[in-house]
């Protein structure tokens, strides 16, 4: 899947699961779960144990049919070791130029968090693909909302405080696409082994970003 294709798909699909899991053996069930639920877009968080390995796996089992990034990436050196790895896309927390420039390089999407409108834009004009508004929940969908009126063109990805009950909102709002971890894949429900509960959560997250798009 190229760059384009890969950014298409985020965007399509409207939600990037975030996955913090204590195996590798548990993020493929979720995995398989939330993908049944129509969410095809995966952020495997670099604390998670063996991180670039399950991202390896991953890629080579769901090829293109799920795309698989790596999360709170903080360099450009980490950024380098997950693509080589095969992530699909980098996501950061914060702003780093540089970390920006290796993923162009590569043509990997790219998405570096900022919350101000100086550290959005100043992101979106070093090549960001996305800007991943963190913490989101800090300003709820009128943060979004404020943030469009005056950079319509930037695309932007809430994360932090997203849920069921406000995608549609963030949605409507203005938002590109939303990430969702705990309020989507909660490891409690890892452990007892409930994936039916991820499948159903994943395709309500789905119908809520339509909700949102039709009713903007």
């Amino acid at each position: 899947m190229n760059h384009q294709e890969s950014i298409r798909l985020i965007r399509d699909t409207g939600v990037v699961a975030i996955m913090r899991t204590k195996s590798s053996e548990q993020l493929l069930r979720a995995a398989d779960a939330i993908r049944e639920g129509g969410v095809r877009a995966i952020e495997v968080t670099m604390t998670t144990p063996g991180a670039l390995s399950v991202i390896e796996q991953a890629v080579s089992k769901y090829g293109s049919d799920v795309l698989f990034g790596a999360g709170t990436v903080l360099d450009a050196e980490s950024a380098r070791s997950a693509i080589l790895s095969g992530a699909q896309f980098i996501v950061s927390p914060s702003f780093n130029p540089a970390l920006i420039e290796i993923c162009r390089r590569y043509s990997i999407p790219v998405m570096p968090g900022a919350y101000t409108p100086t550290e959005i834009l100043t992101a979106w004009e070093c090549g960001a693909d996305m800007v991943k508004v963190f913490p989101a929940g800090l300003g709820g969908p009128s943060l979004i909302k404020a943030i469009k009126a005056p950079f319509p063109q930037v695309e932007l990805v809430p994360v932090g405080g997203v849920n069921v009950d406000n995608t549609a909102d963030f949605i409507r709002a203005g938002a590109a696409a939303v990430g969702v971890g705990s309020a989507l894949i909660n490891q409690k429900l890892l452990e007892v082994g409930d994936f039916d509960a991820l499948t159903e959560r994943a395709r309500r997250l789905v119908e809520e970003v339509a909700r949102g798009r039709n009713s903007r």
